[in-house]
C-alpha cells in the first residue's frame, strides 16, 4: 500500500473523529477490528459492535478543536501517527480519569494496520497525565 491511500485512510477516519461522527468513523474500520486506547477501563475491543459504545462515549465527553501533526512514519501495511489534540473535556471526565471540565492540549500517538482499504487495528497512547493536571 502506497503512502498516499494510507494518508488518505487515516486522515478519513480523522475526519470522522473530529466530526464526532460514530457510524464515518466505524466504516473505516473493519468488522474485526482490534481496537485499544492503552490505560482506559475499556481494555482493548474487537470488532466494530464493540467499538461503537467506546466512540459514543468519547464523542460525549471530548469536543475536539484543533489537531497539530508531529510526525507520520510508514511500514507496508501500517502508520504510526503523532500529533497534539486540543479540545474540551465537556462532563469531567475522559478516558476514565475523573476530573473536571476544561480545555486540554495532549500528545497523541496512533499506530493504525491497514488491510482491505481500512483500518484493522487501532490502539492509541495518550499523554494521560498532561490531561489530569490540566483536568485536576
Amino acid at each position: 500500500m502506497d503512502r498516499a491511500t494510507m494518508d488518505r485512510i487515516v486522515n478519513e477516519h480523522f475526519g470522522y473523529e473530529a466530526a464526532d461522527d460514530v457510524e464515518g468513523v466505524l466504516g473505516t474500520l473493519t468488522d474485526d477490528v482490534r481496537h485499544l486506547v492503552v490505560g482506559a477501563p475499556t481494555g482493548e475491543l474487537t470488532g466494530k459492535d464493540a467499538v461503537r459504545p467506546f466512540y459514543e462515549q468519547l464523542f460525549a465527553d471530548l469536543k475536539g478543536e484543533g489537531v497539530e501533526p508531529v510526525a507520520r512514519w510508514y511500514g507496508d501495511d501500517f502508520v504510526v501517527d503523532e500529533t497534539l489534540w486540543t479540545g474540551l473535556v465537556e462532563d469531567g471526565r475522559v478516558f476514565g480519569l475523573p476530573g473536571r471540565s476544561g480545555r486540554v492540549t495532549f500528545r497523541l500517538l496512533h499506530v493504525f494496520e491497514l488491510r482491505d482499504g481500512l483500518i484493522s487495528r487501532e490502539h492509541v497512547w495518550s499523554d494521560v497525565v498532561a490531561i489530569a493536571e490540566q483536568t485536576a
